[in-house]
C-alpha cells in the first residue's frame, strides 16, 4: 500500500478494499464486539439480554400504558410486540452505526498518523458489530414469534435479501458521516439527534396507514420505512418482498454506498492535517 498514492474511489475499490481486508475487519469487528463487554460479569450474554429487556419495555409502555394496537381488534399484547420489535431493529442496526460514524476516524488517530492503515474499513467494523447486535435480536424475535403464534413462518429464510441494500444503505451513510465529522466536530450531535427523530418519524410504533392519506406518501419518502415494512413482511407476516420495490433499492443503496467511499477516499488526504 502505498501512503502517496491517490486513493482510488472506484466500484472496483470498493469491493476490492472488503475483500482484500476482510480477515482484518473480521479480528476488528471481533474485538468490537467483545470488548463492548469487556469487565462485566455476563459478557457476551448483554447481547441476548438487552433486546429481551428493551422489547419487555416497549412493549408494556405502548400496549399496556398507551393501549396501542397495531389494528386488530383481537390482537394480544405478545403480537404487538413481535410487529414492533421488527421495526426497532431495523432502526437500531441503523442508528447504532451512524451515531458512531462521526466520532470513528477521530477515535483511531493513530491509525491516520502513524501507519499505514486503510481507514475505510473503520465503518465497516462498526457494521459488522451491529449486525451481529441486530442478529441476535432477530433470533430474539423469532423465538418470540414462535411462543405467540406457534409457527415461525418460511419467509424468514428471506431476510438476508432484504438486510444487504439496508447495510449497504447505512454503510454509505457512515462512510460520508465518518469523513464529514473530522473537518465539522458538531455533526456528532447533530446525527444523534437526527436518528432519535427518525425514530419516531419512522412505522416503527404505528403502522404507515395509521396516518392521513396526504401523510402516507410522505412517510414512503424516509427510506427506513420500506425496510421496517419490509422486514415485518418476511418475519411477522409470512409475506414474500415486494420484488420491483426492493430491486430499485437494491441499486439506490449501492450507489449511496459508492457515493459515500468515494467521498471518504477523496477527502482521506486532509485527515492528518486536521487531526
Amino acid at each position: 500500500m502505498n501512503p502517496h498514492a491517490e486513493p482510488s474511489a472506484s466500484l472496483r475499490s470498493l469491493v476490492c478494499s472488503l475483500w482484500n481486508n476482510r480477515q482484518l475487519i473480521g479480528r476488528m469487528g471481533y474485538r468490537e464486539i467483545v470488548g463492548r463487554y469487556q469487565g462485566s460479569v455476563i459478557g457476551l450474554l448483554w447481547s441476548v439480554l438487552n433486546p429481551i429487556l428493551m422489547l419487555g419495555i416497549y412493549t408494556f409502555v405502548f400496549s399496556v400504558v398507551f393501549q396501542a394496537r397495531w389494528g386488530e381488534a383481537q390482537e394480544s399484547r405478545g403480537q404487538f410486540a413481535v410487529v414492533l420489535f421488527a421495526g426497532l431493529i431495523v432502526h437500531g442496526l441503523f442508528a447504532e452505526v451512524l451515531n458512531r460514524a462521526p466520532q470513528l476516524v477521530l477515535g483511531n488517530v493513530n491509525y491516520v498518523k502513524k501507519v499505514v492503515f486503510p481507514l475505510e474499513i473503520l465503518p465497516v467494523v462498526q457494521l459488522v458489530a451491529a449486525a451481529f447486535h441486530a442478529f441476535i435480536s432477530v433470533l430474539v424475535l423469532l423465538g418470540a414469534q414462535w411462543i405467540v403464534n406457534g409457527a415461525v413462518p418460511a419467509t424468514a429464510l428471506l431476510l438476508p435479501l432484504v438486510a444487504f441494500p439496508l447495510l449497504m444503505l447505512t454503510l454509505g451513510c457512515a462512510w460520508g458521516l465518518a469523513s464529514v465529522g473530522v473537518f465539522v466536530r458538531d455533526v456528532g450531535q447533530l446525527v444523534v439527534f437526527a436518528t432519535t427523530v427518525l425514530l419516531f418519524l419512522s412505522p416503527v410504533f404505528f403502522p404507515v396507514h395509521a396516518l392521513p392519506p396526504m401523510i402516507q406518501p410522505w412517510m414512503q419518502l424516509n427510506p427506513l420505512s420500506f425496510f421496517i415494512e419490509q422486514v415485518r413482511a418476511v418475519l411477522v407476516w409470512g409475506n414474500v418482498p415486494n420484488w420491483s420495490t426492493l430491486a430499485l433499492f437494491y441499486l439506490m443503496s449501492l450507489g449511496i454506498a459508492w457515493m459515500g467511499f468515494a467521498w471518504f477516499q477523496k477527502t482521506r488526504k486532509g485527515f492528518a492535517d486536521v487531526l
